[in-house]
C-alpha cells in the first residue's frame, strides 16, 4: 500500500547477513519455498527479522510451507492458498494500549470490523478483549502511513495486524481502509493488482502467481482498477473506507 516501503527496511543488512543462526536458516528456507511457489524473488524483502512478500504480507515458515503442498491453489479476489478453516467463528482484534492512544487507528479499527460483520459471513469480528473469541489477532502499531499483516495458516488467521501511527492524520475513512486491508491479509487476501502494482500505486510490477497461478474467484472483475477494490495493493488519501461489489462478492464467495 502507498508510503509502505518503510516497513522493509531490512535490519539485517542485505538479505539475511548478520541475523542469528537459527532465524537465518528459517528465513532461508521460507525464501526458498516461496521462489519454489512461484513467487519472484524482487517481490521477497526480509525486514525486522521477518519475510514479507507484496510490500506488506509477513509470510511464517509454516505458511511458506502449506503454499507447496498438493492441490493447493493460489486464488483470491485473488486470494492465498491458505483460508481461515471452519472451526473458526468468532475473530477477536485486540488493540494494544499504544494503538487504542491513537484516535483516528481506534476509530478505523472500529469501522473496519464493521464492514466484516455487516457481510453476514461465517466468521464474524469483535474488538477485544471479549468472550466467545475462537482466533485472535493483535492491533498494534508501526511507523510510517502503511500497514502489514500476514497470511492464515494451519487454518487459523494471521495473529497480527501493524498499522503505522503517521494514518493517524488522515481521516478516520482511510484508516478504515487500511485496516481493513490488513484484516483482509489475515484471512487470505491478497492484492487485487497484484499482477501489476502499477495500477493503483503508479509503479511496480507482477508479485507472482505462487506457482498455479492466480485463480479469479467466480462474479469479480477479471482485472483490476484504481480505486476498485479495499485490496489493492496502494491507497489514497480519498479512500471511503468501504467494500466494492466485488469485495463483498470474493468475501461472500469464500466465507
Amino acid at each position: 500500500m502507498f508510503k509502505r516501503a518503510a516497513v522493509l527496511v531490512a535490519s539485517c543488512g542485505a538479505l539475511l547477513s548478520g541475523c542469528g543462526t537459527d532465524l537465518q536458516t528459517e528465513n532461508e528456507e521460507i525464501i526458498s519455498n516461496l521462489i519454489e511457489a512461484g513467487f519472484p524473488a524482487h517481490d521477497i524483502m526480509v525486514a525486522d527479522d521477518a519475510v514479507y512478500v507484496g510490500l506488506d504480507a509477513h509470510v511464517t515458515l509454516e505458511a511458506s510451507q502449506e503454499m507447496l503442498q498438493p492441490g493447493k491453489e493460489s486464488l483470491e479476489q485473488y486470494r492465498t492458498t491458505n483460508l481461515v478453516g471452519t472451526s473458526v467463528t468468532k475473530i477477536c482484534v485486540n488493540p494494544t494500549s499504544t494503538f487504542n492512544s491513537y484516535t483516528r487507528l481506534s476509530q478505523g479499527l472500529d469501522a473496519a470490523i464493521a464492514n466484516y460483520n455487516g457481510l453476514g459471513l461465517r466468521i464474524t469480528m469483535a474488538r477485544g478483549p471479549t468472550t466467545g473469541c475462537t482466533a485472535n489477532i493483535t492491533a498494534q502499531t508501526m511507523s510510517g502511513t502503511g500497514g502489514s499483516a500476514g497470511f492464515p495458516s494451519g487454518g487459523r488467521p494471521y495473529g497480527t495486524i501493524n498499522i503505522g501511527t503517521g494514518l493517524n492524520t488522515y481521516s478516520v475513512d482511510v484508516n478504515e481502509h487500511v485496516i481493513t486491508h490488513e484484516l483482509g491479509h489475515a484471512v487470505g487476501f491478497r492484492h487485487s493488482d497484484y499482477y501489476n502494482r502499477a495500477i493503483s500505486c503508479g509503479s511496480g510490477g507482477n508479485e507472482g502467481t505462487a506457482g498455479v497461478g492466480a485463480i479469479l474467484i467466480p462474479g469479480t472483475p477479471s482485472t483490476a482498477t484504481k480505486g476498485g477494490s479495499v485490496m489493492n495493493s496502494c491507497f489514497s488519501s480519498t479512500e471511503t473506507g468501504e467494500w466494492t461489489s466485488s469485495d463483498r462478492t470474493a468475501l461472500n464467495y469464500l466465507y
